[in-house]
This record gives C-alpha cells, sequence and structure tokens, in this order.
C-alpha cells in the first residue's frame, strides 16, 4: 500500500497536479499561517496554530483544529471534527460533521441544511442555527443560543455554571428557541438564563429557568 501510495505522488509531481487532490488522506500541518484545503480536495488532518482553517465547498476532511483562528467549513464541505481555542467556527450550507464541533472562546454558527452528528459546544461565544441540525446536543458556559426556525436539535442544551478561571463571565447569557424548531431531550440551566421560546416551537423538559412565550419570527 505504500509503495502503490509513493507511485501516486510521484506521477502528480510528475504530472503538476495538486497533491491533495492524489494523496487524499494527507495531513497538513502549520505554524503561523493559515491552512486551505481547496473545493472538492480530500486530507487527513488539517491543523494550525495562529492561523485561520478554510474548507472550501465539497471538500472533504477528516478532523481540523486550530489555536488562535478561526475554522470555516464550506458549502457542502464534510469533516469528522473540528475544534478550535480562540477562535470561531462556521458550517456553510449543506455541510457536514459526522462528530464534536467544539470551540473555547469562540462564536458557532450553522447554515441552512448544515448537520452535526456529534455535540456542539463552547465556553463563551454566541451559538446559532440557521434551519439546521445537531444529533449530540448544545453546551456552553456564557454563550447565547440561538435555535434558528426550524432548526431541530436532539440531545438537549445544557448551560453550565461558571467555574475556575471562567468566573469572570458574569453575563446572563439569552437562550432563544426559534419558530417550528425541535429540541429534544432536556434543557438544563446551571446558573440564570433569559429563555425564550416561540409557541411554534416544541421542547423537552426544562431544568432551571422559566419559558417566555413569543410570537412571531423573533421575541
Amino acid at each position: 500500500m505504500r509503495r502503490l501510495s509513493t507511485v501516486f505522488i510521484t506521477a502528480a509531481f510528475a504530472l503538476g497536479l495538486p497533491l491533495l487532490a492524489v494523496a487524499q488522506d494527507s495531513d497538513i500541518d502549520k505554524v503561523n499561517g493559515s491552512v486551505r484545503v481547496e473545493a472538492g480536495q480530500h486530507a487527513g488532518t488539517v491543523s494550525t496554530v495562529n492561523g485561520a482553517v478554510h474548507i472550501a465547498g465539497g471538500a472533504v476532511v477528516r478532523k481540523t483544529s486550530t489555536v488562535n483562528g478561526a475554522i470555516e467549513l464550506g458549502d457542502k464541505a464534510q469533516a469528522n471534527e473540528l475544534g478550535t481555542v480562540n477562535g470561531s467556527i462556521s458550517l456553510g450550507s449543506g455541510s457536514r460533521v459526522s462528530g464534536q464541533v467544539d470551540a473555547v472562546n469562540g462564536s458557532l454558527h450553522l447554515a441552512p441544511g448544515a448537520d452535526v452528528g456529534g455535540k456542539l459546544s463552547n465556553v463563551n461565544g454566541s451559538i446559532v442555527l440557521d434551519n439546521a441540525h445537531v444529533a449530540g446536543g448544545i453546551e456552553t458556559v456564557g454563550g447565547d443560543i440561538t435555535i434558528g426556525a426550524d432548526s431541530h436539535v436532539e440531545g438537549g442544551i445544557l448551560v453550565d455554571k461558571p467555574n475556575g478561571w471562567f468566573n469572570f463571565n458574569s453575563r446572563t447569557p439569552l437562550v432563544i428557541i426559534g419558530p417550528h424548531a425541535v429540541v429534544q431531550g432536556t434543557l438544563e440551566f446551571r446558573r440564570d438564563v433569559v429563555l425564550k421560546v416561540s409557541d411554534s416551537a416544541q421542547i423537552g423538559p426544562v431544568k432551571g429557568a422559566t419559558v417566555v412565550k413569543f410570537s412571531g419570527a423573533q421575541p
């Protein structure tokens, strides 16, 4: 198998082809710079420090991580897992992450049709679903959560209490469950939150907060 891969890589250089287009499972590791996987290409683990990661539309990667940088997963792109420290994560329309999506001190945004098979979590930063799906639940400590219209969350929602050096975050998170959204599982709040739920949404049991109903597109 290794010999066959070497032949393919040698042929790629000889023909002037992009290496990632042939060595589909190659890893990309960088320090002090951004990384980009082009549209339709395949890669293994993609990581960087002090830089962003851009996964273009239709690309496929195994795992993506960065420190001090954002992650962008393009439309219809796929990944097994996404994680960042001090950076945001955005999932394009129709994109798919089979495992977890995790950010520390960064916002999370899922465009229409985006799908996360695992947990969606952060410590601080907004979490927004726009007609998107999360199968493994949502967790945060200090972030606002918006489950937009027609979105679907399985595994419930947890807003945990600050702990250790996170105690500095004293603002009250805002949680909005939009029109026709569905949240299956328990909505558990271990700190004070403002919870606003559309009168057309469906939610599971609520622990630690009082539901404030609203009508229309937004509260």
